[in-house]
């Protein structure tokens, strides 16, 4: 053992350590990762909605998805339209990313509400039917403080991002903001929404022929 070399004062099974100090080097990269790694927290989990790899991944699959738009064509702001797509998980989840990206800042992530109202609950300021959401996205209500969407977005993500909206109601978020608005009458069923309709001049039995 060279002079240099110091022991510690205590043992392990009659084995003693020679008092060898981490290099610097080391001991500031520990440190470095361990700030990195609180910095690297706040800003992609507590900073703004968008920043996780979860909703950049959202986000990019909401691109591509868009690439399909031609399959479905330009769709039409209405009850029918809307109810229609609410029954439909894949671009459901457009109507998501959209409302994420673009909603959440004034309506809290999950539709609990900020500055603009709660969307889980029953009572609505500016809506009385189905298709008065998108006509609220795209035209904006309350004087520009809910602001008109209708320049920014496809008029199928305003289909598809009313279509979510209008799914969030009654799922009444925990901490959500107090109620604003007026209760209004629930959401038309698909099922009679697209129920066919026959004239009563219509005779749709088959035809009897007499011998």
């Amino acid at each position: 053992m060279s002079s240099d070399e110091v022991l510690t004062n205590h043992s392990y099974d009659g084995i003693q350590e020679y008092d060898n100090p981490l290099p610097g080097w080391w001991k500031w990269t520990f440190v470095g990762t361990a700030v990195f790694s609180v910095l690297y927290f706040m800003y992609y989990h507590l900073g703004a909605p968008g920043r996780s790899i979860y909703e950049q991944y959202d986000r990019e699959l909401a691109e591509v998805t868009r690439l399909q738009f031609q399959e479905i064509g330009e769709l039409q702001p209405t009850e029918a339209t809307i109810l229609e797509y609410m029954g439909k998980e894949n671009w459901l989840k457009i109507g998501e990313v959209v409302f994420k990206t673009h909603c959440a800042s004034c309506h809290g992530r999950h539709g609990e509400g900020k500055v603009g109202p709660n969307l889980t609950d029953e009572f609505y300021k500016h809506v009385r039917k189905l298709e008065d959401i998108a006509r609220v996205v795209q035209d904006g209500a309350n004087a520009g403080a809910m602001p008109a969407w209708g320049n920014r977005l496809h008029v199928n993500e305003i289909v598809l991002v009313s279509a979510y909206v209008a799914s969030l109601r009654g799922t009444n978020v925990s901490g959500g903001k107090s109620a604003e608005g007026n209760p209004i009458p629930a959401w038309p069923s698909a099922v009679a929404s697209h129920e066919p309709q026959t004239s009563a001049a219509e005779d749709t039995s088959p035809s009897e022929t007499s011998d």
